[in-house]
């Protein structure tokens, strides 16, 4: 374990990186339009960008064992790698091809990256206080969306659409190189042959990793119901564009930044489980008092906001209670988790449309259903040495 002041150092370290994989990721869905009309496609096109990255999410648990076998900081700099694969090639030949290119990577390497880098952390942190550890580098998903977004948006207005890649490649080779300065090697004293379908094969197989990839999948799944469509919602109920997106997309930054803020605060104190188990109930209240609470657009806001909390505190929560389900297979059992996420994600982003046109009251009752499934699955997880 790491002593207090050396744990400080390198979660702000992770934190700040994570800055840097996060912006590629998020800055995409604001500017959509603009980078669709600078590369003279559709807009479809770049959502198909977008949905080929998230699948693309199901290699990251065949490559996330060699992080388990040879090393997290290995299994960090093989996503690092695969980052500026993608970021460097569309900074000198700006084109649909190297953008597609720049998406796709960049969701990968963070699907390589981030369970090595939270298994790292694993490792070096008392169960007890990991709910605070999680939380304070997950505030990087938040601090995207409402420090660089912006200024990503703000170099695309002064330079070119592709500016915003030039510095994310800058800033990743910065990072890469402090991560290879900074943090030590992690080699397993005996390394084992790296057999990857063996480490998968062992998380599948046990039942409590099972119960909880099912959890994050359910409550997930039931986000995206809601999310895909919201927008659609608040433009035919107030005939308002969210793109007072604007501040929609600030809303649910800030949501995310409290949702965040709050598990550091209480996740360790109130228990992984309990504070998954309440923001769970509190988002299933929440969400079928739709009818009630948003009758006017600031309400339809007021219910975004806490829709996004109550959420983000489960989604945090979650992460440490996986990262000790399987100890010997940390770094698999997370990456087979957030690859679940990711479809879990493309799964509700099928489901939405379709329940739509039921309306979005449908959507809410079958977000609520998931979480009281997830809610089920969540009752089922046991650590080892717990019996309870």
């Amino acid at each position: 374990m790491f002593s207090t002041k050396i744990l400080h150092q390198r979660l702000a370290f992770f934190t700040t990186l994570r800055l840097t994989i996060n912006t590629s990721i998020r800055m995409i869905y604001p500017f959509m339009a603009l980078f669709a009309a600078s590369l003279d496609r559709e807009i479809g096109m770049i959502s198909l960008a977008l949905a080929v990255s998230m699948a693309t999410s199901a290699v990251g648990p065949f490559i996330a064992p060699i992080a388990d076998q040879r090393g997290r900081k290995v299994g960090m700099l093989i996503g690092m790698g695969i980052f500026l694969a993608g970021t460097l090639p569309v900074s000198i030949f700006p084109n649909y091809f190297t953008f597609f290119l720049a998406i796709m990577l960049g969701n990968l390497g963070n699907n390589i990256f981030l369970p090595a880098m939270q298994a790292y952390l694993g490792d070096h942190s008392p169960y007890e206080k990991r709910g605070f550890v999680m939380a304070v580098t997950e505030l990087s998903w938040a601090l995207s969306f409402i420090l660089l977004v912006p200024l990503a948006g703000l170099l695309m207005e002064w330079s070119t659409w592709y500016a915003p890649f030039i510095a994310l490649s800058a800033a990743g080779i910065l990072m890469a190189i402090l991560l290879i300065i900074l943090i030590p090697a992690d080699h397993p004293l005996e390394p084992e042959p790296i057999t990857i379908f063996r480490d998968i094969k062992k998380v599948l197989l046990y039942l409590p990793a099972v119960f909880g990839i099912l959890t994050g999948t359910l409550f997930i799944t039931g986000n995206e119901v809601v999310s895909v469509v919201f927008g659609v919602w608040m433009q035919s109920s107030f005939g308002l564009q969210v793109a007072a997106l604007g501040a929609a997309s600030m809303v649910i930054g800030f949501a995310e930044l409290g949702g965040e803020g709050l598990v550091a605060l209480i996740t360790d104190r109130l228990g992984k489980e309990r504070t998954i188990g309440l923001s769970l109930i509190l988002n299933a209240l929440w969400v079928i008092a739709l009818p009630w609470l948003a009758k006017s657009e600031l309400g339809g806001f007021i219910w975004l906001f806490v829709f996004y909390l109550t959420f983000e505190v489960a989604i945090v929560s979650i992460l440490p209670l996986i990262s000790e389900i399987t100890p010997a297979t940390r770094a698999t059992m997370m990456s087979l988790f957030i690859a679940a996420l990711s479809l879990g994600r493309a799964l509700g982003d099928i489901l939405a449309p379709w329940l739509y046109r039921s309306g979005f009251l449908v959507n809410a009752a079958v977000c609520a259903g998931l979480d009281i499934l997830a809610l089920i699955a969540l009752s089922r997880i046991k650590l080892p040495g717990k019996t309870t």
